[in-house]
């Protein structure tokens, strides 16, 4: 592909914003956590969105099903949930003398893991393969999910009661892990005089569908990304394995996430290559739940002097 010929995908960006508009007059003032829920789902990705209770986080997930025609789930995550709860289970049928096995709500196409932190961690994991692999394995039989599979996990800050960190191993498959915050002014007031949300997403009409996506999956893969820019992206790893405040720097699989998530960036931008503006606007959102900080330090604040450091060259 000729990284100097972006018109091939010129056209992306127009079929994306129909979306784009929808979602965001639905989470109203949020338009660039909104461009990267959007960017995850395109780049094959997960999301964990981690804030207080009512500000969107449920009703971005809403927006996005009903937007991308995707058959949808939530699961309310609490400490007595079971991992059979979200899988599945096998039961005996004496009619049959065998099992059957019964589908769980991970059984469908976006799942909106609803306070994740409030379950245990055993039932947190019952999540793992099914994202990283798009499958569930049940008594010796793998049950393939149907694609695009995207879940959207929404998680309560740390220092509220009953909830379970997330170990590590399930943050890092999430791709992008953001935070909506408050909304500013302008948009609270526009809530506040507006239609009930609930209202607004019975409305909503599906302005692309699961073939879409994977279409564009299969484009935003393509995209180019130079020797140069792969050189930029080594180095932001390298510097976050190097630094004194990190116990634990950026894996293989980060970059690997970073880089797919730059591209479907950089897909939404009508780019058929990637450029380091594209890494730095995911940079945080991709990397910072990842890092492993020393005593004290923050590891946002860890993400964004990665990106202060490194120079582009």
């Amino acid at each position: 592909m000729d990284a100097t010929a972006p018109q091939n995908h010129a056209h992306l960006p127009a079929s994306l914003q129909h979306a784009l508009d929808q979602i965001n007059g639905v989470l109203l003032g949020k338009p660039q956590q909104v461009r990267m829920a959007v960017a995850a789902i395109l780049a094959g990705g997960h999301l964990l969105i981690e804030d207080i209770p009512g500000v969107g986080k449920t009703t971005l997930a809403h927006a996005v099903a009903a937007t991308f025609d995707l058959a949808f789930q939530r699961i309310q995550f609490t400490s007595d949930l079971l991992p059979s709860d979200i899988i599945g289970v096998s039961v005996y049928e004496r009619e049959t003398d065998a099992f059957r096995f019964h589908p769980g709500p991970i059984f469908t196409q976006l799942l909106l893991a609803d306070e994740i932190n409030r379950a245990t961690p055993k039932t947190q994991s019952a999540l793992l393969e099914a994202m990283a692999e798009g499958q569930v394995t049940i008594d010796g039989r793998t049950h393939t999910l149907k694609q695009p599979f995207y879940v959207v996990a929404t998680q309560n800050p740390l220092d509220l009661a009953g909830t379970f960190p997330l170990p590590d191993s399930q943050l890092d498959r999430f791709m992008l892990r953001l935070s909506l915050d408050y909304p500013d002014a302008r948009a609270e007031r526009d809530l506040l005089a507006g239609e009930d949300r609930r209202d607004v997403l019975a409305r909503l009409q599906p302005r692309l569908d699961a073939a879409g996506i994977i279409e564009l999956r299969q484009r935003a893969h393509a995209i180019t990304a130079s020797p140069a820019l792969l050189d930029y992206l080594q180095r932001l790893l390298a510097a976050s394995r190097q630094h004194d405040d990190i116990r634990v720097g950026l894996s293989p699989r980060a970059g690997l996430a970073l880089l797919a998530g730059a591209r479907a960036w950089a897909l939404m931008e009508g780019r058929g290559y990637v450029i380091p503006e594209d890494l730095q606007a995911l940079f945080v959102p991709v990397a910072a739940h990842r890092l492993i900080p020393g005593k004290g330090a923050s590891r946002e604040a860890l993400a964004r002097a990665l990106l202060d450091t490194v120079a582009v060259e």
